[in-house]
């Protein structure tokens, strides 16, 4: 099993993209927090420029880089090349999406800039396990890849044939996987899914939690399945995916729940079986420690979305 493909289908990620940015000299562009469930992205194209985030951390982008907010924080973009006044912005349309300048000449930096909308439920351990901004550069390893993704979309916004926001959403869905890819054999964080899913050993007890989630796994199934004593397992996995077997373990069924109750109209009693609870109320109390509400009224919500 693709565990990652699996966790992205699982978090019903839709991707939008909003606006390409063509940018020259000093600019400052604030962007608000999001609500949870919304995941900001930007994609440099070529050039560069910062990132300062509400916290005062400052991140330099370079031509390649994808930078992804999974808490969805405030952050403004900022210009990197401050000579002159500083230019005002303009907006303009010319095919699907709308192009942002600031002047006439050549560009300091040209970036794409979009969301991914989740299914905060389902979702919750891709986007728990990844840091508070996700960053990695796109261009070393995949370059030709990330060229014809990009001019993919050039093509497509710029066309406006039939079919192109479906092409478009693609598109982006497929940065994000090169993203992550990336970011499994980064020091981008020292723990998390990524992390423990680009532990050739360790990844294979993750597919098996994921393709038996209703199995009583013990320490010593999981350690068997990476050929590592129940003691070394133990540490390692900690050490990778930052927290306990059990806790990953109980994420995993909670977030195969939530699909569940959001998705179908199977009685909870079900799905507590389908993932590994004796009973209903076992299963519920889990789910309320993990969700801070009951599944019942969690699939209220999500059908009230």
């Amino acid at each position: 099993m693709d565990v990652l493909s699996r966790l992205i289908e699982l978090a019903r990620l839709q991707p939008t993209l909003d606006i390409r940015c063509r940018l020259q000299g000093s600019f400052h562009i604030d962007h608000e927090p999001v609500a949870a469930g919304t995941l900001p992205f930007h994609l440099i194209l070529g050039g560069d420029c910062l990132i300062r985030l509400g916290s005062g951390r400052e991140i330099t982008l370079h031509s390649g880089d994808f930078l992804l907010l999974p808490r969805g924080d405030a952050h403004a973009i900022i210009g990197l090349r401050r000579r002159g006044d500083t230019q005002p912005l303009r907006v303009t349309r010319g095919g699907l999406l709308p192009l942002r300048e600031n002047g006439e000449g050549e560009a300091d930096v040209d970036l794409l800039c979009g969301r991914f909308h989740c299914a905060p439920g389902s979702a919750a351990l891709l986007l728990d396990s990844l840091p508070d901004v996700f960053h990695v550069s796109l261009a070393a390893d995949s370059e030709e890849v990330l060229k014809t993704l990009v001019a993919m979309l050039y093509r497509e916004t710029a066309d406006e044939k039939p079919g192109a926001l479906a092409i478009i959403a693609a598109t982006c869905l497929s940065l994000l996987i090169l993203a992550m890819r990336a970011g499994k054999a980064s020091p981008i964080a020292s723990s998390g899914l990524l992390q423990l899913l680009g532990d050739a050993r360790l990844g294979k007890s993750a597919v098996a939690m994921m393709s038996s989630p209703a199995f009583a796994w013990t320490i010593d199934d999981l350690a068997r399945h990476s050929g590592m004593s129940r003691a070394t397992y133990s540490r390692q996995f900690r050490e990778r995916a930052g927290m306990t077997v059990g806790a990953f373990l109980t994420d995993l069924r909670m977030m195969l729940a939530s699909d569940l109750l959001s998705r179908t109209r199977r009685t909870v009693a079900d799905i507590a079986a389908e993932v590994g609870y004796e009973s209903e109320a076992a299963f519920g109390k889990a789910f309320k420690a993990r969700r801070n509400i009951t599944p019942a009224r969690f699939r209220a919500a999500e059908q009230a979305r």
